[in-house]
């Protein structure tokens, strides 16, 4: 489990790292046993924002619960923004300009 926090946590460094002329506005990083909540915004519109919680903890059935959000500019300029989930029922994101079931 504390992998999987690492490797989100080295992610996102990688997502923030500066491209060019494109600045950090804000990053934020927590890490905990029960969990961790990260953020950061970027000069060219990219902001996320994410918290995940263990769940079950110490039993066979741990796992972490992922709630967050991402937002990104197309190269026409239009601005998209995702919510989601990623829990026991898998990864439910949610947007206007995505197709519904």
């Amino acid at each position: 489990m504390k992998h999987l926090v690492v490797l989100a946590l080295v992610i996102v460094a990688a997502l923030a790292a500066p491209a060019d002329d494109i600045e950090v506005l804000r990053s934020d990083f927590s890490n905990d046993p029960s969990g961790y909540t990260f953020a950061f915004e970027q000069s060219d519109g990219q902001k996320r924002d994410e918290k995940g919680e263990v769940r079950n903890a110490g039993s066979e059935t741990e796992h972490i619960a992922v709630r967050g959000s991402f937002t990104f500019t197309a190269p026409d300029g239009t601005s998209y923004t995702v919510n989601y989930v990623a829990d026991e029922n898998g990864f439910q994101p949610q947007a206007d300009h995505l197709p519904t079931a």
